[in-house]
């Protein structure tokens, strides 16, 4: 199909609720579900719900309120609370199935019926890295009408540039405990210094980072055409007095750059959900 002939089956799929409950990061891919909903449904047939954690960037949950003030979409937080469970801080590889299962939970449990269907943002992208989080969503019965829809990634930023929507070009949307290999123990701690040191490459104008975090040392991906202002003399000094003040003791750039789910790269071939 046309990306106009899936527009048309996304609003098809939305039409058929009489409402809905978007869960709603902000991302890219939740972003334009709440707005086709909102543009479907009505304002006042949509809920937003969006997970407050220590695992999301403080500044990712502050966009995702002027999203939905923007929308005029009623808006709620719910605590999703993983960080108080066993199987999420282990780190283990189902980590995000446990994240995901449990913040999923969370939002059926607060909705009521009379609230509408729970709809999430998957899209044919999330099949195709290890995202043992995908098992949750078809567990608990979750719709994700940009899946059924057959959007890819590409085409959920196209429409999204096409309706004017400012997250059309927003680097991919991932939690915090993606910084870290797994294994590592996650704590409130490791990401709030992971989260500062973000926020420093957010302010200094970078389109696409991370920083992943390996022990005492930070390692940072910044997008392959952003490496080399890395090494402006003075912005190099500021970086690495922040990282340090915020507890690394060593600060490497990858030399790959950016790259979506670079944790996943050490896993062998076979793991699946």
């Amino acid at each position: 199909m046309s990306l106009d002939e899936k527009y048309k089956h996304l609003q098809n799929i939305l039409s058929d609720f009489n409402s809905a409950v978007i869960a709603f990061s902000g991302g890219v891919d939740s972003t334009l579900l709440l707005k086709v909903a909102c543009d479907t449904l009505g304002t006042d047939k949509v809920l937003a719900l969006t997970a407050t954690s220590p695992i999301f960037p403080s500044y990712e949950i502050e966009q995702s309120r002027k999203l939905a003030n923007e929308f005029g979409v009623r808006q709620q937080f719910v605590d999703s609370g993983e960080i108080k469970l066993n199987d999420f801080v282990e780190n283990n590889l189902q980590r995000c199935y446990h994240c995901k299962h449990n913040m999923l939970n969370r939002f059926l449990q607060t909705i009521t019926v009379s609230s509408g269907v729970l709809l999430d943002g998957s899209n044919l992208d999330d099949q195709q890295d290890y995202r043992p989080g995908q098992k949750a969503v078809t567990e608990l019965k979750i719709r994700s009408p940009l899946l059924e829809a057959k959007f890819s990634k590409d085409e959920i930023r196209t429409l999204s540039r096409q309706l004017n929507l400012s997250t059309w070009n927003k680097q991919p949307f991932a939690c915090l405990a993606t910084r870290f290999p797994y294994g590592t123990r996650i704590t409130t701690k490791r990401l709030q210094q992971v989260d500062r040191c973000e926020t420093w490459l957010r302010l200094h104008n970078f389109s696409f980072y991370r920083v992943r975090c390996h022990d005492q040392l930070a390692r940072i991906e910044v997008g392959y055409d952003e490496i080399s202002r890395l090494l402006d003399k003075t912005l190099h000094a500021d970086l690495v007095t922040t990282f340090k003040a915020n507890g690394f003791d060593y600060v490497t750039l990858d030399l790959q750059g950016y790259r979506s789910g670079s944790m996943n790269e050490v896993l062998p071939a076979t793991n699946t959900l």
